[in-house]
């Protein structure tokens, strides 16, 4: 049976939703535009008054924030309340150029709290249950939001963050953890030392885990189901929203629900910016309506996924996005083709191989390569050494009919690929693409 954090919320008819979110998104727009000098400027150049805006069906008429934007009025361009009105500040992790900075006032600190409650009671946690944080802590968003989260509901929280995974392991033995916050691919290495050290799933009272942060597939869901013994649960956000619990998977797993009393959702054109129908495959495109300190409007996620509605097995009618498939400036085209690593790992774990693996993109002569480094398991290794490279080429050929390219595929001894307890680097790109 499925349980509810805020029944009335995420139970609530589409016409009250979409009458709560017209109220709410008039409030916001005329909040951003009396505070924020930066969006002040992008809507009047766009011609675009506060009271055009009476309705979700205006929404359209906003210019789009993207994290060129972001990155342009940081640090404190886009905070629309006074500094000491502030209590946190959040940090992308992001690779280049400028960080990008979240602000949070305390109201929005609980409202943030609240929708990551919402995704631990939807995987079945509660005041019953110990919770275990291996996200990291600090500047990144998934260790305070799922922390703040566990609070709300009443369990008891293991504030662990990322890292020592011998005595993370220890923690979930002698304290029983029940419920598991980390990466996808932390919480496969977690299952891999797991059986390294001698154990199986029935040495543990782990039940759930909530895993997000990074891309990952069905088939490393259930790779990671097996390794641990738990249902996995999937948790979608990014720090300029708020961090995780933007969306959530209930017990059915087939997509998130997006926490609509907060956050608006559409699905745009990523080339014309054209809004497209639910079912429609483009780039997600996130509205703030209740964050007070670092409000959002029309914000390009980057992430490419498809909305549907209708009220779900489990009882909650909020709109549902399914798990990103890549992003709009991530996906990679290697020879004229569009190519994305989720494809590459959906292969190797059908092929039985382990999600370890290292995509490495480079131009020789004029020419695209891609060379794909896997990692075999200890049974692969001591099987398959003999004939490797005719393993090799099959497992080349199974990934060719996938991509439409044939790849370089390298079958590497275990332990060889660099774990991460963090998000996982899975793909180098050295092709200089740019000048």
């Amino acid at each position: 049976m499925a349980k509810f954090w805020r029944e009335d919320i995420e139970t609530m008819s589409s016409e009250d939703m979409r009458a709560l979110q017209s109220e709410r998104l008039r409030k916001q727009v005329r909040h951003v535009y009396d505070n924020v000098p930066y969006y002040r400027n992008m809507m009047d150049n766009k011609g675009v008054a506060p009271d055009d805006i009476q309705s979700v069906d205006d929404l359209k008429k906003l210019p789009f924030l993207s994290k060129a934007d972001l990155r342009e009025a940081y640090p404190y361009g886009l905070l629309a309340v006074p500094l000491t009105d502030c209590v946190r500040i959040h940090s992308t992790s992001g690779t280049t150029g400028k960080r990008v900075v979240a602000f949070y006032t305390q109201h929005d600190v609980d409202l943030w709290e609240d929708c990551c409650a919402r995704a631990i009671t939807a995987a079945g946690g509660g005041a019953d249950d110990v919770v275990q944080v291996a996200y990291g802590y600090g500047l990144f968003t998934g260790g305070a939001g799922l922390h703040g989260g566990s609070h709300k509901v009443g369990s008891l929280t293991l504030p662990m963050s990322s890292g020592n995974t011998e005595r993370q392991i220890q923690f979930i033995q002698d304290l029983g953890a029940t419920v598991l916050c980390c990466t996808p691919s932390y919480a496969a290495y977690i299952g891999e030392t797991i059986h390294d050290m001698g154990l199986s799933p029935d040495d543990l009272q782990l039940k759930a885990g909530i895993f997000g942060a990074e891309p990952w597939t069905e088939e490393m869901r259930r790779s990671i189901e097996k390794s641990l013994g738990i249902k996995a649960y999937d948790i979608y956000g990014l720090t300029e929203i708020s961090g995780p619990g933007v969306a959530f998977e209930c017990c059915e797993q087939k997509g998130m629900h997006i926490n609509e009393d907060h956050f608006i959702a559409e699905i745009i054109d990523p080339e014309t910016g054209e809004v497209l129908p639910d079912g429609t495959v483009g780039e997600l495109v996130f509205t703030s309506i209740t964050k007070e300190a670092f409000p959002l409007l029309r914000y390009r996620t980057r992430d490419l996924c498809v909305l549907t509605r209708g009220k779900c097995a489990c009882g909650r009618t909020l709109v549902k996005m399914a798990k990103p498939m890549g992003r709009s400036d991530d996906m990679m085209i290697i020879r004229g083709v569009n190519v994305f690593q989720s494809q590459i790992e959906t292969v190797l774990i059908e092929q039985g191989y382990s999600p370890n693996y290292l995509i490495e993109v480079d131009r020789v002569n004029n020419t695209d390569t891609l060379d794909i480094s896997v990692e075999m398991t200890a049974e692969q290794f001591s099987d398959k050494m003999k004939d490797l490279q005719d393993t090799e080429r099959e497992l080349a050929s199974a990934i060719t009919a996938m991509l439409g390219i044939r790849p370089k595929v390298h079958l590497v001894s275990p332990k060889t690929i660099a774990r991460s307890e963090g998000k996982a680097v899975r793909v180098i790109d050295r092709r200089k693409l740019h000048d």
